[in-house]
């Protein structure tokens, strides 16, 4: 293909005669006549920049041939070489296809990730996990945070994947009832669903678990019953009344202080706050009010110490009043040097970012899911095929002596 590069109504001064600004430069662009404009928009779109990269070869050969011909004072080569050029040119166009439509395809197969909100430093530390698994996975892995913990948000947000037609959805829920029939439709679209902090959920293939739940809520009861002396008046956050596993944590912390701490008194119902930094900081506030024995808060939501953490600080109550709950360490920091947050135990949200993308990348290749599977970064997990959850435990205390630490690390 000949391409005139002269501007309309511009004489060439000789044969061939072209600018300095108007010679292609193949290393530079792999193609020719594209303006400032045109270029940005082509490194946004990657299948662009796929092609470029397998026009730039092609673009050579033929530059290639082109120097045979000069070579011969524009006379044809032999005709064995001839022969052996187009056999070469054949052969490289050939993988170039294959190549070109394996890269496309793997650009196209997205993994997409709806967390419970947006903005907060847990599913941020989640979303680096995502990305970096989908840079490494070869897939378009992302995470889509509503603006609040609202699960019809959740819902319309998987609507709009479905439509999109996604390779993989995976969710962390706010509340595991109301997914069930937007789940139901993704499968009877042929888009697979797996989900994170959701045991038992209706419609995903999968769900996946850093911690063993029941231990998880009873460590933090065992922690409060330890600072309140087993016992005394204490209440219980939640991130909101829908969330599965947070309502399963917090069913396993006070069934095991019903058995064990017999003193310990729950003076009220748990409290859905706990993704909610003013209104766990409201709850604590009138808690104190309205029981002056309170004696602890034991909390399962990132942002529930933070806010009861500040109301203990506000009215005078730290070291009266035991607060037990995870949070970031980056953003409890302070509190817990301090004194106001005593302990907590966490998993790595950035690690549980990568190990929903590749179970997701192990659904796309048709990978078997059982027992003992290696699940990449995490090592080998249990796998419990009538309840359809993978585990991974991966516990981390959280306290005066590895918060600097947990910091360091980037949590």
């Amino acid at each position: 293909m000949r391409v005139n590069l002269r501007k309309r109504g511009e004489r060439a001064s000789g044969r061939g005669d072209l600018s300095a600004q108007q010679k292609m430069r193949i290393s530079d662009c792999g193609t020719v006549g594209w303006g400032e404009a045109s270029y940005h928009s082509a490194i946004r779109n990657p299948k662009i920049r796929i092609l470029e990269g397998l026009l730039c070869p092609l673009l050579l050969c033929k530059g290639l041939c082109k120097a045979f011909h000069r070579a011969f004072k524009n006379e044809k080569p032999p005709e064995k070489m001839r022969i052996a050029i187009n056999r070469t040119a054949i052969a490289a166009l050939v993988v170039l296809c294959m190549a070109f439509n394996g890269q496309v395809r793997a650009a196209n197969e997205e993994v997409a990730v709806v967390v419970k909100i947006g903005g907060i430093p847990w599913f941020n530390a989640m979303e680096k996990g995502i990305q970096k698994a989908g840079k490494e996975d070869g897939l378009n892995a992302y995470m889509i945070g509503p603006t609040s913990a609202d699960p019809a948000q959740q819902v319309r947000a998987v609507e709009d994947l479905i439509a999109k037609k996604v390779k993989v959805i995976a969710v962390v829920p706010n509340d595991a009832k109301a997914l069930e029939p937007v789940f139901d439709r993704a499968k009877e679209a042929g888009i697979q669903v797996i989900t994170h902090e959701s045991p038992g959920q209706k419609g995903a293939l999968w769900d996946i678990e850093m911690i063993d739940n029941k231990e998880y809520g009873e460590l933090h009861m065992k922690s409060l019953a330890k600072a309140m002396g087993e016992e005394g008046e204490y209440i219980v956050y939640v991130g909101s009344l829908t969330v599965p596993l947070h309502n399963l944590w917090a069913d396993a912390a006070i069934a095991y202080q019903k058995e064990h701490y017999p003193k310990m008194k729950l003076v009220a119902d748990r409290f859905g706050v706990a993704e909610s930094v003013d209104d766990s900081y409201k709850t604590a506030v009138d808690m104190i009010l309205a029981h002056p024995n309170l004696k602890g808060i034991v909390t399962f939501g990132s942002l529930g110490p933070i806010g009861a953490g500040r109301a203990l600080k506000e009215k005078g109550k730290v070291g009266k009043i035991a607060l037990v709950g995870v949070c970031i360490p980056s953003q409890g920091q302070k509190l817990i040097k301090e004194g106001v947050i005593l302990e907590s135990y966490m998993w790595n949200p950035e690690q549980a970012g990568e190990a929903i993308v590749n179970v997701a990348k192990m659904l796309i290749d048709g990978t078997p899911i059982a027992e003992g599977v290696e699940i990449k970064g995490l090592g080998k997990a249990t796998v419990n095929p009538e309840t359809h959850v993978i585990k991974v435990i991966k516990y981390q205390t959280i306290n005066k002596d590895t918060v600097d630490q947990l910091v360091a690390l980037g949590l």
